[in-house]
């Protein structure tokens, strides 16, 4: 039997698991701290974990010894392991899944420190793309407000609501100019370049970059010069918010409003929410930004949970013309005449255009003019996109895939017409009027990395004026060093009218957001045209004045009656399986209390073949809402033939 003397170590490995007890020899007995890493037997394997606690009380009877501690200092901070028991409560995670999204593989590998001395100030400004921010006027009362919030060392959460990204990166770069050990949020790798450099030539080897698109090697290098101290500046995607950076002062999360922070594949979590919580945690200064905040973030500015800074809109904007299709004339259905006027126009005087379109493939809809009848996926029941090198009709959702018919499969009726064209025939149409050659820009053009930069290089070319994309393009074109930061006289979204048909009550939030990550792509002295059948929307009201503000208010007004989130909260539970759980889980949902409102279940089938199940929980009491939660993973957490996800605020339902 174990003494009860004896001192003992739960640790956490990496793995679906929660902590584990161990004890350890005597020599170990100054390096057991909570938070270093060890090795320890696991069944028949040696792993490295992490000591989450010490404690003079363990399990009776035999407790296996760890074997080895590693390093002289802990790889994760006692506010670092906080957070990951918040994140573990919070998302209905085990621990260990926590651990295994928060250090990269690199971190449980050798890593060897370097001891480096720290500059004692930070350099002067310099760098091409540094100076065209520090040129950007920034609210001096802003920079202050921040600096001041930072030197006090005690948590403060701020949104700026930007005219523009260059105005947040701006305001961060400024702030940086006299803050350490700062944590930078980017939603895409692809934004990171631009930015990188600023800070490289700014801050010199104080910066580096972490995020999952690194290469081993170059992820082991940035551990090893943040636990070093070498780099106290952090740059990087969601991921980075988990950098192993000690006494952290300031983070940044830009572009705040961004759907790339929510991981939605295994564990999800929010990359923005965890930065307000580590901020809270570390007592440190959290910037959220965007020149379209989240109505979440806005609304807690309301609720005074956060502090909202605003500065003038500089100078002239793009001018966005509303083209209602029902009225104006048409080349082909899907594109009117102004707007290839329009863009003729521009390429005669030299310059790009750009067409936005929200869907890949050759269309969007096949519909019979008849009965009005949408090919639709049998399974998932949303409609099904032509794609016209294969002569098919696929379903982007579940995989599920059939030939083009001749006529409706509901009145037969031989009169079936292309709707809402995709990037596909868009290009095809626009080369046939124009007679000139243009690049597409989407998931089916582009498999490969090295493919997207050579066609997102082509952009600089001048014997290319036209480019054809989806979110794919405009989330990849970004501000880069380059000069001429806002590459086209032109931009033209052919189908809004497809992101209001979504089934999601944030579709008006995340049409304003991606017109206006369209706008930033366009010169001030330029055109933005939305086609749309709904010209009389709120939405095309509040946009062309450029006023955020009034939209929020109304989507506020409109969410309230309904009790949609930020009023209410929402968990979404997926069970995959083979059999059929309609029965389970009405029996389930039927012991909810009245205060949590369940949507559900819904059924569909996955790629693979396997049923998937969702049930929706909303509720305003988030305690009540997680307890709810907690009894469907309970139900169904034993079984193997089952597998239940958990996604605590979705940001698609």
């Amino acid at each position: 039997m174990i003494k009860s003397s004896m001192e003992f170590l739960d640790v956490l490995f990496p793995i679906k698991l929660g902590t584990l007890t161990y004890t350890f020899p005597e020599e170990f007995s100054h390096l057991a701290k909570p938070g270093m890493m060890v090795s320890a037997p696991l069944k028949k394997k040696t792993i490295k974990g992490i000591i989450m606690k010490r404690t003079s009380e363990g399990p009776s009877g035999e407790v296996r010894s760890i074997q080895k501690v590693h390093g002289d200092t802990p790889l994760l901070s006692t506010t670092m392991l906080h957070l990951l028991k918040w994140m573990s409560e919070y998302y209905l995670a085990e621990q260990g899944v926590v651990l295994k999204n928060m250090l990269p593989k690199e971190a449980f590998k050798k890593v060897r420190l370097r001891k480096t001395k720290i500059l004692p100030h930070p350099p002067s400004l310099k760098g091409r793309f540094g100076d065209y921010l520090l040129n950007i006027k920034t609210d001096d009362r802003n920079v202050s407000r921040i600096i001041d919030s930072i030197n006090k060392k005690d948590y403060g959460t701020f949104l700026f609501h930007a005219p523009s990204s260059a105005h947040e990166h701006a305001l961060v770069v400024k702030i940086l100019s006299g803050t350490r050990n700062s944590i930078i949020l980017i939603p895409e790798v692809s934004q990171i370049d631009g930015l990188y450099t600023s800070l490289k030539n700014d801050f010199g080897e104080r910066a580096c970059c972490f995020h999952s698109g690194l290469s081993r090697g170059k992820r082991s290098e940035a551990i090893e010069r943040i636990l070093s101290g070498t780099s106290d500046i952090v740059l990087g995607t969601r991921s980075a918010i988990f950098a192993p950076l000690k006494n952290v002062s300031f983070i940044a999360v830009l572009h705040e409003h961004s759907s790339s922070y929510k991981q939605e594949d295994g564990f999800c979590f929010h990359a923005r929410d965890v930065a307000v919580m580590r901020g809270y945690l570390e007592k440190a200064t959290v910037l959220l930004s965007s020149a379209t905040p989240s109505i979440e973030s806005l609304y807690n500015c309301s609720a005074g949970k956060y502090t909202l800074l605003r500065t003038s809109m500089e100078g002239k904007q793009p001018r966005i013309r509303v083209i209602d299709m029902k009225h104006e004339k048409l080349l082909t259905p899907h594109l009117s005449k102004s707007v290839l006027d329009a863009s003729v126009n521009c390429i005669k005087e030299g310059k790009k255009v750009m067409f936005v379109v929200n869907r890949r493939g050759y269309s969007t809809l096949l519909q019979c003019s008849e009965c009005d009848y949408i090919e639709a996926c049998p399974e998932c029941n949303i409609p099904l996109v032509l794609h016209k090198q294969d002569s098919s009709l696929k379903c982007h959702y579940c995989g599920y895939s059939s030939d083009i018919p001749d006529n409706c499969r509901r009145c037969q009726s031989f009169n079936i017409e292309l709707l809402g064209a995709g990037t596909q025939r868009i290009q095809e149409n626009i080369e046939k009027l124009l007679g000139m050659k243009t690049i597409r820009v989407d998931s089916d053009a582009v498999r490969k990395k090295s493919e997207m930069e050579e066609l997102l290089g082509a952009t600089y070319r001048g014997d290319i004026s036209i480019i054809i994309g989806t979110k794919l393009m405009t989330r990849r074109l970004g501000l880069e060093s380059n000069s001429g930061f806002r590459r086209f006289s032109m931009a033209a979204l052919l189908n809004t009218d497809l992101f209001f048909n979504l089934p999601d009550f944030r579709s008006p939030e995340k049409v304003y957001q991606e017109i206006s990550s369209i706008i930033e792509k366009v010169d001030h002295r330029g055109q933005i045209f939305l086609q749309t059948r709904m010209p009389q929307s709120y939405l095309f009201k509040y946009i062309k004045q450029y006023d955020y503000i009034s939209f929020f208010k109304e989507e506020l007004s409109l969410r309230r009656p309904l009790n949609y989130p930020p009023y209410t909260r929402l968990i979404l539970i997926k069970l995959l399986s083979k059999q059929d759980l309609s029965s389970e889980l009405k029996t389930t949902a039927g012991t909810v209390p009245k205060n949590v409102e369940i949507l559900g279940p819904f059924h569909s089938r996955n790629i693979r073949g396997k049923k998937e199940f969702r049930v929706l929980l909303k509720s305003s009491n988030r305690w009540e809402l997680h307890a709810v939660a907690k009894k469907f993973i309970q139900k169904f957490k034993d079984s193997k033939d089952i597998k239940v996800k958990i996604d605590v605020d979705p940001i698609t339902t």
